[in-house]
């Protein structure tokens, strides 16, 4: 079969661009080897985010001086895992539907390169002019004895317990990590997160990182930071050996998360054959997101250099601008019009103003640099801060742990955001958009901000 575009997987990055590519014009196959929405809709941020919504329930009780007895916590859990089970199924529906976007041909089974514009699946064979590979990522397991115990799971397995276990340990202090730290403690989990780095959430402001295991651990989270996890013994319960400034400790678990990081999914593609250069991190792309082989491309998780569902969107779209842009033949009027849109866009330059976030209590989110990556690139910078305590829409929610922080050079321009606290997760957006427009620090201080919010603790910051 002949066609315009193959998109290998039907995660964020491939069935978004699928769409967008059918709409455009093109004739585009799908293939999908397992479910649709890839990892963020089944086993990633979805459901872990509709976990958290539980976990922030259980927090609002206890905020308002309700205990739940322990038999109506679990099945609270029950509920509250039913919940994410429906709200997975909705949204797959919905991507099915997506599917059935004319122009979109959706394949299911394991793709396979034969050659440079040939995907087989099963016995069938798809060529094309562009290939996007968007296969995502799989858990990463530590080379130590016993990581394959029983007992021992993934954030996969974790998503789908029957059962409350009572002590729970993580291996993995990044976002992964802190998410299913945060929510098991608020189901009544007593929990222990061994991180090898010298703080949690490596890639984040250190303060911020910080100031949140501070938060964490006032809810009863036990922290291991600068600690190596060396060997799991399998038995009732586990036992987790791990060394931390020099000696052997260890720590007794009835369940273990392994939590330190995803690979990108390469192992079936065939990709040697076809001369595609990969790295330890995953395929080599350029600027837009073009392999070394003329035509194919690689997004999101598989591409290794941002993991986040939302980046994968992005990416597709600077892959599938890429195509557009070299179509030389006009297909239909609205293949037209979407040329004349994306040569008008600047898609390129968002892919450095990502934001990211962490769903714990409290929530943590940046956007652009850190102030340890500005002192380590010697660039002179200040830090404008506030704080939730000073906030009375913060106050009024029980939620006055946590603080802004804005990064600015000397003429004010934004170089970063971190913000730690309450629907961070939303806030950080503000400081996205500035930072995409230009906007200055000046800009922010000068914007009328709703009163009361938690907006205004951004105004505070821009103002200090």
């Amino acid at each position: 079969m002949n066609t315009d575009l193959i998109i290998i997987g039907a995660g964020p990055g491939g069935y978004e661009t699928a769409v967008r590519a059918a709409k455009a014009g093109l004739q585009v196959v799908v293939v999908e080897k397992e479910h649709l929405g890839g990892t963020c809709l089944n086993a990633g941020c979805i459901p872990t985010k509709c976990l958290c919504h539980s976990a922030e329930e259980i927090e609002a009780l206890k905020n308002s001086n309700i205990e739940m007895a322990a038999p109506s916590i679990l099945q609270f859990f029950h509920s509250s895992i039913l919940r994410k089970n429906e709200v997975v199924e909705k949204l797959k529906a919905g991507v099915a539907q997506l599917m059935k976007t004319p122009g979109i041909t959706l394949v299911e089974g394991e793709a396979r390169f034969i050659d440079q514009h040939t995907v087989a699946v099963d016995d069938e064979q798809y060529e094309a002019k562009n290939i996007i590979i968007a296969t995502g990522s799989r858990t990463k397991f530590l080379p130590i004895p016993g990581a394959h115990a029983e007992g021992v799971v993934t954030s996969t397995e974790i998503l789908n317990l029957d059962h409350l276990p009572q002590r729970l340990a993580i291996i993995g202090g990044g976002v992964i990590g802190l998410e299913f730290a945060s929510i098991f403690r608020s189901f009544g989990v007593e929990v222990t997160v061994i991180e090898f780095c010298k703080e949690v959430l490596p890639n984040f402001d250190r303060d911020l990182a910080k100031r949140l295991r501070t938060s964490l651990k006032k809810r009863g989270i036990e922290f291991h930071v600068g600690a190596a996890a060396k060997e799991i013994h399998e038995g009732s319960p586990l036992t987790v050996d791990f060394e931390e400034k020099g000696k052997t400790q260890s720590v007794e678990a009835d369940l273990v998360l392994m939590a330190v990081g995803r690979a990108a999914n390469l192992e079936s593609l065939n990709l040697a054959d076809v001369g595609i250069e990969t790295t330890p991190r995953g395929i080599a792309v350029d600027e837009h997101m073009q392999t070394n082989v003329p035509g194919i491309y690689a997004i999101g998780d598989v591409n290794g250099l941002m993991q986040l569902a939302h980046a994968a969107s992005a990416q597709g779209k600077v892959a599938l601008k890429k195509i557009i842009s070299e179509e030389r033949r006009v297909k239909s009027e609205e293949f037209a019009t979407a040329l004349a849109q994306e040569e008008k866009s600047n898609l390129n330059s968002s892919l450095s103003i990502i934001p990211s976030a962490v769903f714990t209590v409290p929530e943590a989110a940046m956007v652009g640099q850190t102030e340890e990556q500005l002192t380590e690139a010697g660039i002179e910078y200040k830090a404008h801060k506030a704080f939730y305590r000073a906030n009375g829409k913060a106050l009024a929610m029980e939620a006055d742990d946590g603080l802004v922080k804005i990064l600015t050079d000397a003429e004010g321009r934004i170089l970063g955001c971190h913000i730690l606290g309450a629907h961070a997760s939303d806030l950080i957006h503000e400081a996205t958009l500035a930072m995409r427009l230009g906007a200055t620090i000046h800009d922010l201080a000068d914007t009328v901000h709703a009163h009361p919010s938690l907006s205004e603790i951004l105004l505070a910051a821009a103002e200090a």
